[in-house]
């Protein structure tokens, strides 16, 4: 019977030293991830930072290839996400204006970040 006491507290004791170890000497630091595994408010960060980029400078290929890093998702599904997002956290009417911009550019193909006047 005591054989198999100093068995379970030597296990009990390498489990607590492991964690030890894991979480208070040498924890994980992440280090250059990809956007894609930022949370669901960072990630609609970054696309807005892709719509603004987009709106100051027009082109639709580096847009793409900037919503690319965010995963193997459609980009206008990754766009409309985040303005769903956007719009329920209470983002300013302008950032939500952005990324319909986007989002309406993504559908339609258009080069161009203006959008004609109705």
């Amino acid at each position: 019977m005591s054989r198999w006491i100093f068995f379970l507290l030597a296990i009990a004791f390498g489990v607590v030293l492991g964690l030890l170890y894991g979480w208070v000497v040498s924890p994980v630091e992440y280090v250059d991830t990809t956007p894609d595994t930022l949370r669901r408010d960072y990630k609609s960060d970054y696309v807005l930072m892709v719509a603004e980029a987009y709106k100051a400078e027009g082109d639709l290929g580096t847009a793409l290839r900037r919503l690319a890093l965010l995963g193997n998702h459609p980009p206008g599904d990754i766009v409309r996400e985040a303005t769903l997002f956007a719009e329920s956290q209470g983002y300013s009417d302008l950032d939500v204006n952005l990324l319909r911009l986007l989002s309406t550019a993504l559908e339609s193909g258009a080069a161009s970040p203006e959008t004609p006047a109705p």
